[in-house]
This record gives C-alpha cells, sequence and structure tokens, in this order.
C-alpha cells in the first residue's frame, strides 16, 4: 500500500501583486504620478551654454522636434556639415566626427558620429527637478 503525502503549496516572501507595484527610492510603494513637463522654451544665452567638463559635446540651442535621422538622410547636417554651416552661419561639426574608429580620414561624418542625439541633447528653459549641487570643473577650484 502507498501513501501519498502532499505539503501545501505556501507562497514564501511578498505577494506577486506586491512584487509588481513600482518602488520609489525610499522602498515604500508609489500612489501617485504627475506629468512630464512642459518643454516648449528654448533659452539660448549670448555666449552659448558652458560646458560642465572638457569633452563635454555641446548642448543644442534650437528645437530639434520632428528632425528626422535615417541612416538615408540626418537633418541636422544640412545646416551643421560643411558647406551648408557657411550659408546659414552655423557651427561646423567638428573635424573628430570625420575620422572612423580605426583612424581613418573620411570625407562625409563617420557612422558612429551619424546619430547626433545620442551625445548632443537639447538645452530647454526649465526649473530643476530636485536641487543640485554639481559644480563644473572651473567652478569647483
Amino acid at each position: 500500500m502507498a501513501v501519498v503525502l502532499a505539503a501545501p503549496l505556501a507562497a514564501v516572501g511578498p505577494s506577486a501583486q506586491e512584487a509588481k507595484a513600482p518602488k520609489a527610492l525610499r522602498d515604500a510603494p508609489m500612489t501617485e504620478t504627475s506629468a512630464a513637463p512642459d518643454v516648449t522654451k528654448q533659452s539660448v544665452p549670448a555666449g552659448g551654454f558652458g560646458r560642465a567638463y572638457r569633452q563635454q559635446p555641446p548642448l543644442i540651442p534650437h528645437k530639434v522636434e520632428g528632425y528626422q535621422i535615417t541612416t538615408e538622410n540626418n537633418a541636422c547636417m544640412g545646416c551643421h556639415d560643411w558647406p551648408g554651416n557657411t550659408r546659414v552661419n552655423a557651427p561646423k561639426i567638428s573635424e573628430t566626427h570625420y575620422v572612423d574608429r580605426q583612424g581613418v580620414r573620411l570625407d562625409k561624418v563617420a557612422g558612429t558620429r551619424y546619430f547626433c542625439q545620442q551625445c548632443h541633447v537639447p538645452q530647454i528653459d526649465a526649473k530643476p527637478l530636485v536641487g543640485n549641487v554639481f559644480k563644473n570643473a572651473t567652478q569647483a577650484k
């Protein structure tokens, strides 16, 4: 005669619903959300934007909504690649953007530098979301 013992299936740890609830940094469930701030204002200081460190990519001082960047077309290059930059008086992209990974100088923008917003971001006039005491390299001296 065989005897079968069945152990009750008990959940260990938080319930599935508790585990899926988003957590805040203070390790408490989030109970409210808020909308993202409007990003309609564009600020451009007279001398341009300062940089926080020496190799920081320049910020974009204009709106870029709707700019299409595909493998065949990059809207940024119409104004920032030579000779278009002279026509519209825009800054020309750095010569480093014409060098590939092997150090070979190219006549066109290198594929690794083609998608501008991987490094360059628009600057907007918005109040900080959190307090910040960051000092850039020149301020920290």
